[in-house]
């Protein structure tokens, strides 16, 4: 292979996509792949979605980048929607994922820090999660295997085991400041949390004034279902870090938070140069517009409980090679057996693109808007892949 400019730190598959259309991505050579990586649940609505493309070419007309120093219009107006649609008040535009988990914690040190408890500063998190490859965000996540070799640890995070009430009672302390979790872990294993431990630790933040924090980055905008997943545990958390398929491929997070728990961000406490730019802003806009319309979110729903009921078919045929299936709307998790990656790898050969996760788990995430007929193509790969496996694991050895 040639000698690239690029860092080492990606470990690519031998495919260089050059173009998307709804579910299906083509390479440069014309080789046609049904994506259910979904950019890691970033397109939500498919590739080159056309209001999408109409909204940030109108905008790219107008005006691309502007300082936070000036009134930003396009980011009032979709300041409106995100807080009319959820339980926040306020909003911070920042550029992904890993920006937003930052402005969170920040958010809620300040929170303490104006109440009167600046001794308040320490976080607790989850086994299995991930929170982003930033510093903080990495310690947040606190898996020894994305730290090594970077140095002291960022401090202020005690993690606790996922799901262990009790664990968490015995971690808050007179420095904690806030509870940080995702509602279902994605990079950990589509690993689902239950909607009573999540009302558990909602009740411990009250008691203790705590912020629970919920990040949303991959559960949210409709990809559960739900406009966000908390909805489903009927639990509204102080901060909420938003990003991935908020804009649909275009690089934008959020910060969402409950006037309350934003009020020690005040001016200077916090910035970005691109963070809201009105390119971002107006593919935002776009995205929640489709996600919101009526029967959107409840045909996602549908679908998702259409494939998944066609991908257990397919399971109980292959029990040695895959066993379960788990998650929420377009978010699934697939249990393997064989080695995950031997699985996706099995897939693209049958020009199926998935994505895998923590706990030996495959990733199977359509476009929200996906066909009944996509679905089916999907699945209907995913059974030649794994027939492929078993007839491979068969052959007897030469």
């Amino acid at each position: 292979m040639e000698r690239s400019p690029l860092y080492d730190t990606f470990a690519r598959v031998p495919l260089a996509l050059d173009r998307g259309e709804g579910a299906w991505v083509f390479t440069d050579d014309g080789r046609r792949l049904l994506d259910f990586s979904g950019g890691l649940a970033v397109n939500a609505l498919g590739h080159a979605h056309p209001r999408l493309v109409a909204a940030l070419k109108s905008q790219a007309e107008r005006l691309w980048q502007v300082s936070n120093l000036f009134h930003i219009p396009e980011q009032e107006r979709l300041g409106e929607k995100l807080t009319e649609a959820t339980f926040a008040d306020k909003v911070f535009f920042c550029n992904s994922g890993a920006e937003a988990v930052e402005c969170a914690i920040k958010t809620a040190r300040r929170y303490q820090f104006v109440s009167g408890h600046p001794e308040r500063v320490r976080i607790i998190t989850f086994a299995g999660a991930f929170h982003g490859r930033t510093l903080a965000t990495l310690a947040a996540t606190g898996n020894a295997k994305y730290l090594e070799g970077f140095g002291p640890v960022a401090g202020g995070f005690d993690q606790v085991p996922l799901g262990d009430t009790k664990a968490v009672e015995a971690a808050i302390g007179p420095e904690t400041a806030a509870i940080l979790i995702e509602p279902i872990q994605g990079e950990g294993g589509v690993r689902e949390v239950s909607g009573q431990f999540l009302r558990d630790l909602r009740t411990l933040c009250d008691e203790h004034g705590l912020l629970l924090i919920f990040d949303e980055i991959q559960t949210g905008v409709g990809r559960t279902g739900k406009l966000f997943a908390y909805e489903w545990a009927g639990v509204e958390p102080d901060i909420m870090t938003v990003a991935k398929g908020i804009g649909g491929g275009f690089p934008f997070g959020a910060c969402l938070a409950t006037a309350e728990a934003a009020k020690g961000m005040t001016p200077g406490t916090h910035g970005s140069t691109f963070g809201g730019n009105p390119l971002a802003m107006a593919v935002g806009r776009a995205v929640l517009d489709v996600v919101l319309e009526d029967g959107f979110l409840e045909d996602v729903r549908r679908k998702s409980l259409y494939v998944k009921q066609k991908l257990a078919a397919v399971i109980d045929e292959h029990p040695d090679i895959v066993a379960d299936i788990r998650g929420e709307g377009m978010l699934i998790g697939i249990r393997c057996v064989a080695p995950v990656g031997d699985v996706v790898a099995a897939c693209r050969d049958q020009d199926l693109l998935c994505v895998a996760a923590g706990e030996n788990v495959m990733r199977f995430l359509p476009p929200l808007n996906a066909t009944e007929e996509e679905l089916d193509e999907g699945v209907r790969r995913l059974e030649a892949a794994l027939d492929v496996m078993e007839t491979a694991k068969a052959r007897p050895a030469s």
